[in-house]
């Protein structure tokens, strides 16, 4: 699984015109990629690590989104896992297909709500418009092997 992370003031998603998620202040707008092999426990890991990762100011060290209670907004982005080895034209086979994927966003989301985040999202597959403020600029690529606990 990838998460393509990035800090930001606020954020917004709409679909078709209508805003289905959101959050103002500071907080994380976290894009989501899933791939063949990736499981429950790889997106619960990732979960985690999303939202304590340190990369906000807090009163005296580093702080995270967990530690300074920021919103997230999650957004599944199959394009995360396009290669562009040949060509300039982006293919798509490394990227799980909605069935596989969507069950594993859901689960990515119920972690992240289960370790206490508040958690706002786009809608999957949908044509989606995504606005944010950058902080920073500050954007961090996760990437979890399903078969390595460790990383």
């Amino acid at each position: 699984m990838r998460a393509l992370v990035q800090r930001a003031l606020d954020a917004s998603v709409s679909v078709d015109g209508a805003t289905v998620g959101q959050f103002e202040g500071p907080g994380l707008v976290v894009l989501v990629g899933v791939t063949h092999g990736d499981d429950v426990a790889t997106a619960q890991r990732l979960a985690e690590k999303v939202l304590t990762l340190r990369i906000f100011d807090g009163p005296t060290t580093e702080a995270s989104a967990a530690d300074l209670g920021h919103p997230l907004l999650v957004i599944s982005q199959f394009t995360l896992y396009g290669q562009t080895r040949k060509g300039r034209r982006p293919t798509w086979e490394a990227a799980a297909p909605a069935s596989h994927a969507e069950p594993l966003v859901d689960t990515f989301v119920a972690a992240l709500e289960q370790l206490g985040a508040r958690v706002a999202t786009g809608i999957f597959g949908a044509d989606m418009q995504v606005r944010f403020t950058n902080d920073g600029p500050i954007t961090i690529l996760l990437e979890l092997d399903p078969h390595s606990p460790r990383s």
